[in-house]
């Protein structure tokens, strides 16, 4: 069967038609009552020519016309699709906000550019990664992201070679695609002109946006085969850059993908620990000074993998606050310690650290106390600990949440004081119970006057402003007399006990000789 297709005629081309041998017979008409023809026929022949031949020439030139206007129309129409052709070529194949290559031309270009690489030449394939765009969109808007977006191309462009190609690839990812000649001098430069670049401020409706760039640089042939591969081979280049710091580049090597393997099973190992309840709370004594009474118990995560035995906390807590289930982590510890001290002495208090990265929620201080009420512990026997990045995020949410937490009788310390941003702005916004000093000055007070005496000074603060200190890390009695002696009125590590499980922690009151434990009815409703 034949696939040749004949157009019937468009119900719009019958009527041009039609029109045009109404027009033909209507000259025809004129010209037969005027006698025209009569002349045309003397002047073009002696024998006389029918009137009915003058109206056949001008039917033929009616159709002749009809046809050469559909042509013209055709033609016309062609190279309006043709037009539309290359222009959804061109959309389908450029980024339409910044009007860099996509991701697709990406690709072409990386194949044609591998295709045809002669021997011993190399191409280099930047992947880059905006740092901290996700808050400008948040609190600028995504106008505000886009400006961005739009001046990181017109930046790219500006500091590439004649034969290097920038493209966006999706969200705040661009890549760059460039021959080299295999000095990797050359790729260092242009990575830090490019990171230092993008640093630079951009001016958006009289804010200055800063965003950064970590870069993940692979080389062809050795770090990939084609596109797909390189552009894998940088991205996991790339994340190793925001693993280490950010605003920085990393060329990739071998052992990052298996590391990256590795980190993607711990994850997922990590995930389904969360779930079933493998990571438990233990418990490191909280004594108070000079007496070394014992007073409480941090809550600390530890995690006995079936198979891999103890993962650190430094190891899995980062992985957790990175793939978002740090929250679920937190209630989860928080939810069995409330039950494990449900049997312990009710003098006993909890403290937990919460992440900076649960200030996000809004809901953070109702979903803590609805884990109090479920279980039934005291909120004034629960101390929250939180360190200062936590609130240089959003410190009205902060606040809030704060505020409602200790409007329940929680109590809020601030950790690792003197070690991060030490704002004394946030001790005055915000009226925390106490302040916890961070173990690597209290370690080395014996071997560092500075250490001593940013103590002494925490102390002294602590005091003047009303509030309560803890010393982390103490570990002989010559520390912890000394801190007593300045007044810091309590103490925490290993000299009065390590983490513990939970029924070593009700051993452990038991010998201290707390009061047992009794009903609370001061646990709000």
């Amino acid at each position: 069967m034949s696939d040749t297709h004949i157009a019937a005629p468009h119900k719009g081309e019958l009527y041009e038609l039609g029109c045009l041998l109404g027009i033909a017979c209507c000259c025809w008409l004129i010209g037969d009552t005027l006698g025209l023809f009569l002349r045309m026929e003397a002047a073009v022949t002696a024998g006389g020519v029918s009137s009915v031949v003058f109206l056949g020439f001008l039917m033929s030139f009616a159709f002749a016309a009809a046809s050469a206007l559909k042509s013209v129309r055709l033609r016309h129409e062609m190279r309006r699709r043709t037009r539309a052709e290359m222009n959804a070529q061109s959309i389908a194949r450029r980024d339409v906000l910044t009007g860099l290559p996509n991701r697709r031309m990406l690709i072409e270009a990386i194949g044609t550019a591998t295709g045809n690489a002669l021997p011993g030449t190399q191409h280099a394939i930047f992947l880059i990664d905006l740092d901290r765009f996700k808050p400008v969109n948040d609190v600028y808007g995504h106008a505000a992201g886009d400006a961005v977006l739009c001046t990181v191309a017109e930046r790219l462009n500006g500091l590439l070679p004649k034969d290097g190609i920038a493209a966006r690839l999706g969200g705040d990812e661009f890549s760059v695609l460039l021959p080299t000649h295999g000095q990797s001098t050359e790729l260092i430069r242009l990575a830090q002109q490019i990171i230092a670049c993008l640093s630079e401020p951009i001016v958006w409706e009289h804010a200055k946006l800063e965003v950064g760039a970590t870069i993940g640089i692979a080389l062809y042939p050795p770090d990939g085969s084609d596109a797909e591969a390189l552009l894998r081979s940088a991205d996991i280049a790339m994340y190793r850059g925001k693993r280490e710091g950010r605003s920085t580049f990393r060329f990739f090597e071998a052992r990052m993908d298996d590391e990256l393997k590795a980190r993607v099973s711990l994850e997922i190992a990590l995930r389904s620990a969360i779930q079933s309840n493998q990571i438990r709370p233990h418990y490191q004594p909280l004594v108070s000074l000079p007496e070394h009474k014992l007073l409480g118990f941090e809550v600390l995560a530890r995690w006995y993998h079936p198979e891999r035995g103890v993962i650190p906390p430094d190891v899995f807590i980062p992985i957790a606050e990175d793939i978002g289930v740090i929250t679920e982590l937190c209630y989860s510890l928080l939810r069995q310690a409330c039950r494990d001290a449900a049997g312990w002495p009710s003098d006993l208090g909890l403290a937990i650290n919460i992440s900076p990265c649960q200030f996000k929620d809004r809901l953070l201080a109702p979903r803590l106390l609805n884990i109090l009420r479920e279980t039934g512990f005291n909120p004034r026997h629960l101390e929250v600990e939180i360190t200062e990045s936590a609130l240089t995020n959003d410190l009205d949410v902060a606040r809030a949440t704060l505020s409602v937490l200790q409007t329940a009788g929680v109590s809020i310390a601030l950790d690792d004081f003197g070690t991060g941003y030490s704002s004394l702005y946030h001790l005055r916004e915000l009226k925390f119970d106490k302040l916890k000093i961070d173990r690597s000055f209290v370690q080395s007070l014996e071997d560092n006057d500075e250490s001593a005496k940013i103590v002494s000074a925490i102390i002294g603060l602590g005091q003047s402003l009303g509030i309560l200190t803890t010393a982390e890390g103490i570990e002989n009695t010559t520390n912890s007399a000394w801190l007593a002696e300045r007044g810091c009125t309590f103490g925490q590590g290993y000299l009065f006990g390590a983490p513990v499980p939970a029924q070593a922690a009700q051993l452990l009151a038991e010998e201290a000789g707390l009061h047992p434990a009794r009903p609370d009815t001061s646990v709000a409703a």
